[in-house]
């Protein structure tokens, strides 16, 4: 049971939702998720199942992509579709070029306010709390690294503009703030009205699997091939395999900073390590 599910996770579903079923289909408490998904949000959710859950804190820091559906011409106060409108400023003169050229400062380095409603801890509490409890809570722009912001079909309704988008970026960054942005460059509005999470570093949709079929049949993927997908690889000898085990440093390969990935000679992963100029240090050991 150790290693990774990757689950398409249905709409309407919390990330918790799907590690509660997980546990009961895994028969075991040891479940974690990497990377949240909000419950309107589908797509790849990564699962670690027993001593795959230390993989995920390192699994988190990886790119993700996203396909979305950005409406122009009204704000809500979560800047999605679960929110309750704000605002509406008509999105019937804005053109495409208009949005394409906004788009492109969007696109990068940025600096982004999470939404009022997110996760995170304001004074040791999380700001959705606050903010559904009408509390204005002040949040402070964070660096996030938007590396494609692609656009699709566009399609008009009344006043409103309905963008299609691909997204990739990198971790921690907010596809409905994104949305709240262009809406504002475009000085309109605009809230996030569908998400799917396509990727998740090496972890694909072709790779996961619905609810409903993990309920038939577990798909695990064992954490050496889970590792060696989203890592680089460090094949060790016998008596440096020892050695990692104990929680001792190697010799570095120059292969970055890491994590990477340590294999013993049968393959069986060992470890995962960071490099530190001459060493490599252990991060995670999985043997002992």
């Amino acid at each position: 049971m150790n290693g990774l599910v990757i689950v398409d996770k249905p709409a309407g579903w919390t990330s918790h939702d799907v590690v509660g079923r997980l546990r009961r289909l895994a028969g075991t408490r040891r479940v974690g998720h990497a990377g949240t998904l909000d419950p309107m949000a589908t797509g790849v959710l990564v699962i670690g199942v027993e001593k795959a859950t230390r993989l995920l804190g390192h699994l988190a820091l990886t790119e993700k992509t996203y396909e979305a559906v950005i409406r122009l011409g009204q704000s809500t106060n979560t800047d999605d579709a679960e929110g309750e409108p704000t605002a509406a400023v008509s999105a019937a003169e804005v053109t495409e070029d208009a949005v394409r050229n906004a788009v492109v400062d969007l696109t990068g380095p940025i600096e982004q306010i999470p939404p009022q409603v997110s996760a995170i801890k304001v004074n040791g509490e999380r700001a959705y709390k606050r903010a559904r409890a009408g509390e204005e809570v002040e949040l402070k722009a964070r660096p996030v690294t938007v590396y494609e912001f692609g656009l699709g079909e566009f399609r008009r309704e009344g006043d409103l503009l309905d963008v299609a988008a691909t997204i990739t970026c990198s971790s921690g960054t907010y596809i409905r703030a994104l949305a709240r942005d262009l809406g504002t460059a475009l000085g309109v509005g605009g809230h996030l009205t569908a998400l799917r999470r396509t990727r998740v570093g090496p972890y694909d949709l072709s790779m996961a699997h619905t609810v409903e079929q993990l309920g038939e049949e577990l798909t695990v993927l064992p954490m050496e091939e889970a590792v060696a997908a989203a890592f680089p690889r460090m094949n060790v000898s016998e008596n440096d395999a020892r050695k990692v085990a104990h929680g001792g440093v190697l010799a570095a390969m120059g292969l970055g900073q890491g994590p990477i990935g340590v294999f013993a000679p049968d393959g069986t992963l060992l470890a995962l390590v960071e490099e530190h100029g001459p060493v490599a240090k252990p991060l995670a050991v999985f043997v002992s």
